[in-house]
């Protein structure tokens, strides 16, 4: 049983038992025995822990953790304190300063978004070390998927932000109007090129403001 210590633990409390998270449960015990995973098996859920269900107001969903040691911490397109800025998160900020101005950050920890609930969530959740996609189709997409469905239930509105080929797949999941679905190409040098000029931080502020909720501050 996995404790989030807040509102996603009321949220999530049936899925720990499902058949396919026990498989997927089973075949992390033995990937973190005999390989190198990212992130560590404490971070994992960091996304959840920092943006309780409840105070979710903005969704940026990508694909799998980064493969490099030292980056990976549970949220996605984040890097922990220290570590070098991935070229995927470069472009993030390169569109950020585009798009609302802000001072390119000079660090990679993106905690304080969270904070403000942005959940920063994978496709999935784990991988190994210099493999991408190393864990996708077992079982973590299933579990991410619920997650989306449980939000997209929300009355209040959120926005979806869905950033490559993987994540933009769930788009089908968020049925309800009162949310903002936002597509663009993965942020990654190789889609790049097709991922700027996006505009979806202001455009999500923008849509916030309209419903009365607190703008997100994209500056850290």
């Amino acid at each position: 049983m996995v404790h989030l210590a807040n509102d996603w633990d009321n949220i999530l409390r049936d899925e720990w038992s499902k058949p396919y998270y026990l498989k997927l449960r089973e075949f992390l015990k033995t990937e973190f025995k005999t390989r190198t995973i990212y992130p560590n098996m404490h971070d994992i859920f960091n996304s959840l822990k920092l943006a309780p269900f409840d105070n979710v107001k903005v969704v940026i969903l990508g694909q799998d953790p980064y493969i490099n040691p030292g980056e990976a911490h549970g949220l996605a397109f984040s890097v922990q304190r220290g570590a070098k800025i991935p070229p995927s998160l470069k472009n993030i900020f390169k569109e950020l300063v585009d798009d609302v101005s802000i001072v390119a950050p000079s660090h990679g920890c993106l905690e304080d978004w969270a904070q403000q609930g942005v959940l920063l969530l994978n496709t999935v959740l784990t991988v190994r070390a210099g493999q991408s996609k190393s864990h996708a189709g077992k079982g973590w997409e299933e579990f991410t998927s619920h997650i989306i469905k449980k939000l997209d239930d929300r009355e209040t509105p959120i926005v979806f932000m869905l950033w490559g080929r993987d994540a933009c797949a769930k788009q089908e999941l968020v049925k309800n109007p009162q949310h903002l679905v936002l597509t663009a190409a993965h942020p990654s040098p190789l889609a790049g090129g097709r991922f700027f000029g996006c505009k979806h931080f202001s455009k999500a502020n923008e849509f916030l403001a309209k419903q009365g909720l607190t703008q997100v501050n994209w500056q850290i």
